[in-house]
Order: structure tokens, then C-alpha cells, then sequence
């Protein structure tokens, strides 16, 4: 009932936010995010505690601004997310512009199959969106939503553009598939897991379980790896920057191991970071990344769909909001 329940308001908002100018979703957004951060207790302390880990420098007045920017932020992603599904083609490309779309299409060239990796940051799923429409579609690395209505809804909107979506069931086997063709895999690579391809990398100098999948099948099938973020420019309209591949290690036997998978993870969580550091406000500090160390918040509702968690079982290197 619950579950039908949470459709049933977001189609309604949908209905609603068609008709919306831009700036009144957005100031809608930004309510919700800032209503979320004044009652979500749990998921305001994790997002407290992440900035003390990241900025210890700081003084905790700059680290409770950069929560609240971000908790306003992610209110404004849905909102946006939502409006910008019920665009055109051609109306989603006039709000966008692009920043390095030849190391995108360089990438495509190779033959190999392309590898964008990026995180839950700025803008991400219109990305996915516009990218089908500007250069090809993509196959989107997800985790199902417990909501099974909300999931279905959510694959509408991440398809519309021609993506598609890959679940958990043989998704390695169909990504190797999708690289043999020569097309292109979104990964989020920022969240933290418990399944068997976990690797501990540095992230904010603190050490931080990350899929190594993405370097693994990267190492062993040549395909590119191409970090991309999407940033806000005010008034609806976004730029969307592929970055230069990630250069692969030197491979010190000929063959793949350990070393390498971690030193290429590294180098792409790298990648990551520095835009984070540019940009704290617009990164989920709400989702408890560095869990080792800090106390459970399991269970906790916040302001996005649960998801599947990641655990023990076939090698997984997808993501969507998980808390």
C-alpha cells in the first residue's frame, strides 16, 4: 500500500511539474532538500560526520553550510530530474551544452567499447539522458529500487532517450557483451559495497570500499575509461564535461592482478574527488561512505528511494541511491 502510495504522489508531481516554470522547480527542490535536512536527523549527521572526515580544516560552520547546499541541492536534482523528463528531444539538448564530447567520441573510435564512470554528482541522470541523444545510448548500471513501482517508473525515465538499464542478474556477463559491440556503460563508482569485487581505495584520504570491476574489465578488455560530470549553470541549463580517459597502470607481469585493478580504481576515485573538492555542495554526503568507521544508520528514511544493498554474491558494478 505504502509502495503504491509513493507512485501515485510522484506521478502526481509529474503531472504537475510539466506545467512548472523553471525556476519555481527549482525553488520547490531546494524546499525539499532544506525540509529533509531540518528532519532528517540520521542522514544530516552522516552527511556532518562524511564533511568532518573530508574537511577536517574546516571550521564547522563551512562544513553545516556545505550539508545544507547539498540536502538543497538533491531536492532540486529530483524536482529537475522529473522536469526534464517530460521535455522533448530537441528541448532537453537547448538547456545543455558540452564539454569534451571528442574525448568521448576519440574513446568510441578505439573500438573497444567506452567506460563512463562517474558519482552520485551534480547532474548525473540527465547525462545518461542527453548522451543517447548527442553522441549514442548507453547501458546504465543500476540497483533496483525496493519500491518496485517507483523502479519501474524511474527505468521509464533513464530509457526514454534509448539507455538502457542493467540489473543485477548477469550484468557483468552483458556488459562484457556491450564493450564487445563497441558501446558505451555508465557506472556510478562512489558508493560503498559489500559484493566480492570490492577494493579498498583512498577517497578523501580515508580508505573506502569501491568496485574494482570497472578497472578489471577496463585492464582486461581495452576498453576506455571516461570520466563524466554534469554541472549546474543556473536557469535550467547544464554543461555536461566528458574528462581525458583514465590512463591504465603498467601492467608489471604482462597479466592483470591485484596492483593494477587497485592502482586504475585509485586513479578514477582521483578523478572523482577532485571535482567533489571543487564542488563539495553538489556530492550525497547523506550516504555513509566510509562505514567502517562510522555508526549504522540502516533503515533510517531519507529523502530518495531505498534500494538493493550490495552484498556477498555475483560481481556486481552498479548503483543507484542506496542510504
Amino acid at each position: 500500500m505504502r509502495h503504491r502510495l509513493e507512485y501515485l504522489i510522484v506521478r502526481a508531481i509529474i503531472a504537475i511539474v510539466r506545467f512548472m516554470p523553471d525556476w519555481l522547480v527549482r525553488a520547490c527542490g531546494t524546499a525539499i532538500g532544506l525540509t529533509f535536512y531540518a528532519s532528517d536527523r540520521a542522514h544530516r549527521r552522516i552527511a556532518h560526520r562524511n564533511l568532518a572526515t573530508a574537511f577536517p580544516l574546516r571550521s564547522p560552520a563551512e562544513r553545516r553550510a556545505i550539508a545544507r547546499a547539498a540536502f538543497a541541492h538533491f531536492g532540486r536534482l529530483l524536482m529537475e530530474l522529473l522536469k526534464f523528463s517530460t521535455l522533448a528531444r530537441d528541448e532537453m539538448l537547448a538547456r545543455v551544452e558540452f564539454d569534451g564530447e571528442e574525448q568521448a567520441r576519440a574513446a568510441y573510435a578505439k573500438g573497444r567499447g567506452v567506460l563512463f564512470v562517474t558519482g552520485h554528482f551534480g547532474f548525473w541522470e540527465l547525462q545518461a539522458l542527453v548522451h543517447a541523444l548527442r553522441v549514442e545510448p548507453v547501458a546504465v548500471l543500476g540497483r533496483a529500487l525496493d519500491n518496485p513501482h517507483l523502479n519501474t517508473l524511474l527505468e521509464q525515465i533513464r530509457e526514454r532517450t534509448g539507455n538502457t538499464v542493467l540489473y543485477r542478474k548477469g550484468t557483468i556477463r552483458r556488459v562484457m557483451r556491450t564493450l564487445e559491440a563497441n558501446h558505451g556503460v555508465a557506472v556510478l563508482i562512489d558508493q560503498h559495497i559489500m559484493s566480492r569485487d570490492a577494493i579498498y581505495v583512498d577517497f578523501f584520504e580515508q580508505p573506502a570500499a569501491t568496485t574494482s570491476a570497472v578497472a578489471a574489465l577496463a585492464l582486461r578488455t581495452g576498453a576506455s575509461v571516461v570520466p563524466v560530470f554534469a554541472l549546474p549553470l543556473g536557469a535550467g541549463r547544464y554543461r555536461m564535461i566528458y574528462e581525458h580517459p583514465v590512463e591504465p597502470p603498467h601492467l608489471r607481469s604482462g597479466e592483470v592482478d591485484e596492483h593494477a585493478i587497485r592502482e586504475f580504481t585509485q586513479r578514477c576515485t582521483d578523478v572523482l574527488e577532485m571535482y567533489v573538492r571543487r564542488h563539495p555542495e553538489l556530492w550525497l554526503w547523506m550516504h555513509r561512505r566510509w562505514r567502517d568507521t562510522e555508526a549504522a544508520a540502516a533503515g533510517a528514511p531519507g529523502m530518495f528511494p531505498s534500494a538493493e544493498p550490495d552484498v556477498d554474491g555475483e560481481a556486481e558494478i552498479g548503483d543507484v541511491e542506496e542510504s
